[in-house]
């Protein structure tokens, strides 16, 4: 997307993005600084992963995007759930 989010990083482990390769997982977010892989998208699945506190600082509204992105997967996850028992 082109958009820079500043986060807070001092991590014990990073995911060594080539263990990534074929695997259904796609990275999201890489750190600037350093290269490391900072977010994580499942290709099929609703699930994705950000290795920061997206709600802390700069601001804490400026990675709102990602809980608005978690409760419309949600949402559309109960919705598969209820098509499927229906």
């Amino acid at each position: 997307t082109g958009k820079i989010d500043i986060t807070s990083q001092n991590h014990g482990y990073s995911i060594d993005c080539y263990s990534l390769k074929n695997t259904d997982l796609e990275v999201t977010h890489i750190a600037l600084n350093d290269g490391t892989v900072e977010g994580l998208r499942h290709k099929e699945l609703p699930a994705f992963s950000v290795q920061y506190h997206p709600e802390a600082r700069p601001g804490p509204s400026d990675s709102n995007y990602l809980f608005d992105e978690f409760i419309t997967m949600m949402k559309d996850f109960k919705e598969k759930e209820r098509q499927i028992n229906a």
